[in-house]
């Protein structure tokens, strides 16, 4: 991989993009056959956005985020959420000093790079409420003093299926603060024989060395905010959103937030692709992860991302 020159900021596109793709094809190594999942993942955290797990246990989900993080030279903190924890576990709590007679505020896990929130619906409402107020305003409030998050910020959470016991379903609310909602799927056959093959994952993940630190993602994220979006490709997602807000099968349309999401994460989408403008290809790749959690299916039958899916075959591309 060719190194990338001291001062990033002025880095040719050339070393970001083999700075990119080398991050894709380590996190490969550990998660088989999921090529597009983890260019999805990186893109999002590439559009300073977070992302939402779906998924059954056991499908890799704890394994692409800690492996992202090693590979990214982030620090990395998990959470198992459950329905007993407080806010106050996960955000930190002001503990009184007997020493100096105040109170002093000791960091939750949040306080960190990169934050794999596991299990996310099976915290309460109160305890979603607060990690997503945390991802939306990347700080936190204690006792009157605000006590900013680390830079970057990026939260992996993972959600079970509604289906399962004990869950509290995500309201559509924060839902629509997760720029995308993925889910990892099965292997195929091939990946999967290679799984049971190979070695431990947790073995792979000590060996991960970082392709880059904090310092230089923050450049590329940077580098991703600039890519060129012509008034043509605009109007392609404008069409999108008003063609959602007029379709009878969602519950209700896109919201002008979901459109700087689906535009944030299509230039990141090409910018992974090597290129300095983005094309409607780009919108269509990251459109079922951007939009699907946010279009409710007024039928209740139909998938949403089935729903996403019929809407963008019906919209004519520029």
């Amino acid at each position: 991989m060719k190194p990338l020159p001291q001062e990033p900021a002025r880095a040719g596109n050339d070393d970001y993009n083999a700075i990119a793709a080398a991050v894709i094809h380590q996190t490969e190594r550990l998660i088989l056959g999921k090529a597009h999942q983890i260019k999805l993942a990186f893109a999002c955290l590439l559009a300073r956005g977070h992302l939402l797990i779906e998924d059954l246990p056991g499908m890799g989900k704890t394994t692409l985020a800690h492996g992202l993080a090693r590979t990214l030279g982030l620090s990395f903190r998990r959470i198992q959420l459950t329905s007993d924890l407080l806010p106050a576990d996960l955000l930190g709590v002001s503990i009184y000093q007997t020493d100096t007679r105040d109170f002093r505020f000791h960091p939750g896990p949040v306080f960190t790079q990169l934050l794999l929130a596991d299990e996310l619906n099976r915290a309460t409402p109160k305890t979603q409420g607060a990690l997503l107020e945390a991802m939306e305003e990347r700080q936190v409030t204690s006792d009157g003093i605000t006590h900013l998050l680390p830079e970057p910020f990026f939260v992996i959470a993972t959600q079970n299926p509604r289906h399962q016991v004990g869950t509290y379903p995500l309201p559509e609310s924060q839902l629509d603060r997760f720029l995308m909602r993925i889910d990892m799927g099965y292997p195929d056959r091939v990946a999967e024989r290679e799984l049971l093959k190979g070695r431990d994952r947790r073995e792979l993940l000590a060996e991960i060395q970082p392709v880059l630190d904090h310092a230089r993602l923050v450049a590329l994220q940077r580098k991703v905010s600039g890519v060129h979006a012509a008034d043509a490709l605009l109007d392609y997602i404008q069409d999108l959103i008003a063609a959602s807000r007029r379709s009878p099968r969602f519950t209700h349309g896109l919201s002008p937030r979901a459109g700087l999401a689906l535009l944030s994460a299509a230039r990141a989408w090409a910018f992974l692709a090597g290129r300095n403008m983005v094309l409607p290809e780009d919108v269509q790749a990251v459109a079922p992860g951007v939009m699907a959690h946010r279009l409710p299916a007024a039928e209740g039958r139909t998938s949403s991302g089935v729903l996403v899916a019929e809407l963008l075959q019906s919209v004519p591309i520029p």
